[in-house]
């Protein structure tokens, strides 16, 4: 195919391809493998996926590889706060796609808790991952037209904390005017010292999302995603 004209980052590693299943499947053995890196190495490994369209054909090609997954603890970068059986639900779509095949007997760490609103399950949230072991192993990312990612979104009022090099949460209530549905996500911290970081898109506009995002790479409070366009991060991009 003809390489989208971008001057990425130095150090990102790029893998475009035309067909998006086969993106998908690529990525699924890329994670497969680092995460049987992982395990050779430590008792458990993290796995922190990303919900929406795009990573469905990436959640089924990964539930079908073989590994050790009653080691991997397998959690969402951000849920809505809706119920699970929500078609908002990223949880959902997580079980009916990914927990499948080999992959279900992951131990997944959900971050919907009880509670009306993510500010009060948030302690129930930290209590799910409290034994989530650091740094993360394996992330993938989505990204919207807005540059938010996870739900590190430009115009909710918590982001300066959760964007913040000093904080020290794991997870963080979001609350978007933008957004119909109150959220609750990973913070920066966490999710900028994972080990493995790949970002997975799907279309024209999200390159054209990037290029903005490239060209003022430190403003990251009016578009997140910058703050992962470093050394290291894998964009994983199909038309």
């Amino acid at each position: 195919m003809r390489t989208p004209e971008i001057d990425w980052p130095e150090g990102v590693q790029v893998h475009l391809g035309e067909d998006s299943e086969q993106v998908a499947l690529n990525l699924a053995e890329a994670v497969a493998g680092f995460l049987r890196e992982r395990l050779a190495l430590a008792s458990r490994a993290s796995l922190v996926v990303s919900g929406g369209s795009t990573p469905l054909p990436f959640f089924r090609a990964l539930s079908r590889e073989n590994l050790d997954w009653h080691r991997v603890d397998l959690l969402l970068a951000d849920e809505r706060w809706v119920p699970e059986d929500d078609p908002a639900s990223n949880t959902r779509l997580v079980r009916e796609n990914l927990l499948q095949g080999h992959a279900a007997d992951a131990n997944f760490l959900s971050l919907k808790q009880p509670g009306a609103t993510p500010q009060e399950g948030l302690e129930a949230v930290k209590a799910e991952l409290a034994g989530l072991a650091l740094p993360l192993d394996v992330l993938i990312l989505g990204m919207g037209n807005d540059g938010h990612t996870a739900s590190l979104f430009p115009d909710a009022p918590e982001l300066a904390e959760a964007m913040s090099p000093d904080c020290r949460e794991l997870v963080a209530a979001s609350t978007p005017p933008s957004q119909s549905q109150q959220r609750v996500t990973l913070t920066w911290p966490p999710l900028r010292d994972a080990r493995f970081t790949a970002l997975h898109l799907k279309g024209g506009d999200k390159l054209e999302t990037l290029r903005r995002a490239m060209a003022v790479p430190d403003d990251v409070m009016s578009m997140p995603i910058r703050g992962f366009l470093k050394p290291g991060l894998n964009v994983f991009w199909s038309p």
